[in-house]
């Protein structure tokens, strides 16, 4: 019945001996067990083909998490169609956007925002579901049973995700069968996953952290999850004690390290805590270790990539890196398209199975960034040493050229934020009449009496003068996206008129 859909084949494949087993538990709702996750993906499937579904049709879902959600995701992929997930907080100016560009056959949202989106969803269906699981998408569903995956090859698209367009308008990432499948293959034995698992699932699914990752490999694993609607430090303290893994954000760590509660007692159980999306801090690290015994293991990737790095489960996990490439994936830096000695600063590439297969209605784009021999030009600038160790220094976008000299932002911010009373950093480089651009430092600091003037001084000590900040700037917090990472183009656009 599986055969001829690779990705749900093997997602389903790999619960078949888990039938009666629980695969969810959510706050104030009955357990899922595998065979109903798959039979109301099945009735999301027919669903959508009677509202004229076909293979390689996009289905939209700007729609809270929920478990119903997630059967829409594999309802859509049994049915030969290309999930296009949304974020929730897009307006309705952005979804216009694209909506216009992935023009999908439905478009399922929150029935609160049916009316207002209608003219958005353009000549797309409209159906809606919410956080509960309900609307007219899941009465439509109710009302059938059991479905045959559609016919669908390795090649073909599962999914498109759309990039966050921090430098631009977005792009629609598209990802085949095959780039789903085999990464999250590659994670769960990378990971260890196994059916004795029970994951804490705290992140989005509207993105590839949390449903690309956390969601396939817990299913390929037939593991259990813990489904929270969002990060909520207390229902992850309550759930730490009978789970073994927790995919987070740094957010994630440092909000859970302001809480007394977290001791090695209550992490007792867990076998381990994975963190991305955005950089962790040495300093998290070192709490993290200090506070549960624990060492979080930091990995890498993209929406293009889902994911191409990961510190060993087994080895040295170590601070600041993201590991050496995932088994079956290859990385290198390159400077003008020339590969770089080990140890020096320049773009990263990766390439493997886990690489995209382009953006959607953007060839030149698609060929500027993808390579015909398959290497991914990722636009973060690392370096790799002599273990293979991947470390990331910053967005290629993000150096910053002062007086003619290259500035890597992550250089400085290391510093800073070792300083006292500094939490963390974020360095810009601004538009400069004399020096083409000005290193700007701006500074969430943890106590009064931290100044610019006290870090300017320390940062003399260690910093060329081409490198130190011309203007440091403190600010209460960094402007960040739903995933956590740092919005310096808000912070560019903030301090554009600093020195003109």
């Amino acid at each position: 019945m599986y055969d001829a859909n690779p990705l749900i084949r093997h997602l389903r494949a790999a619960s078949l001996d888990r039938e009666g087993a629980l695969f969810a538990t959510r706050p104030g709702a009955d357990p899922v067990g595998y065979g109903e996750l798959f039979a109301g993906a099945e009735r999301m499937a027919a669903a959508l083909v009677s509202r004229g579904v076909a293979p390689g049709d996009r289905v939209a879902a700007q729609v809270d998490k929920s478990l119903a959600a997630i059967q829409l995701y594999l309802g859509t992929v049994m049915a030969g169609a290309i999930f296009l997930p949304l974020n929730p907080a897009y307006t309705e100016a952005e979804l216009a956007y694209f909506i216009g560009d992935a023009t999908p056959r439905v478009f399922v949202c929150n029935p609160v925002r049916r009316e207002s989106l209608r003219a958005v969803a353009g000549e797309a269906t409209v159906l809606t579901l919410d956080g509960e699981g309900r609307g007219s998408l899941a009465d439509l569903a109710a009302g059938h049973a059991g479905f045959e995956p559609i016919e669908r090859k390795p090649s073909d698209l599962a999914a498109i995700l759309y990039t966050s367009g921090t430098t631009g308008r977005s792009k629609g990432a598209m990802l085949s069968h095959e780039n789903l499948y085999s990464n999250s293959l590659t994670l769960r034995d990378y990971w260890q996953f196994t059916a004795e698992d029970v994951l804490i699932h705290a992140l989005p699914i509207f993105h590839t952290h949390g449903l690309f990752v956390a969601t396939n490999v817990a299913l390929l694993a037939g593991a259990q999850v813990v489904l929270l609607p969002t990060f909520d430090a207390e229902a992850i303290l309550a759930a730490m004690p009978n789970a073994t893994a927790l995919m987070g954000v740094p957010t994630f760590y440092t909000r859970l390290l302001a809480d007394a509660r977290l001791t090695p007692d209550l992490a007792a159980n867990m076998r381990l805590f994975i963190s991305g999306s955005a950089p962790l801090l040495v300093e998290t690290h070192e709490q993290w270790e200090a506070r549960t015994g624990h060492r979080i293991l930091e990995r890498y990737g993209m929406t293009e990539t889902n994911m191409s790095t990961s510190n060993p489960y087994d080895g040295a996990r170590i601070a600041g890196t993201v590991g050496p490439p995932l088994p079956g994936i290859e990385a290198r830096v390159t400077l003008d398209n020339a590969e770089i000695p080990l140890g020096e600063i320049g773009v990263l590439e990766v390439r493997g199975p886990n690489v995209f297969q382009g953006y959607w209605q953007m060839p030149e784009k698609t060929a500027e960034e993808l390579r015909p021999d398959g290497w991914f030009i990722t636009g973060d600038l690392a370096k790799i040493d002599s273990n293979g160790y991947v470390t990331i220094v910053g967005r290629e976008k993000d150096l910053v050229i002062s007086g003619g000299f290259n500035v890597y932002p992550k250089e400085v911010e290391t510093l800073i934020d070792d300083l006292p009373g500094v939490l963390e950093s974020a360095v810009i480089g601004v538009p400069h009449p004399d020096f083409g651009e000005a290193v700007v430092a701006v500074v969430v600091p943890t106590e009064e009496g931290t100044d610019a003037a006290s870090i300017q001084a320390a940062l003399s000590e260690h910093l060329a003068k081409f490198k130190q900040p011309k203007h440091i700037a403190l600010m209460d917090e960094l402007p960040r996206n739903t995933m956590g990472k740092v919005q310096k183009k808000a912070l560019r656009e903030t301090f554009a008129q600093l020195f003109t």
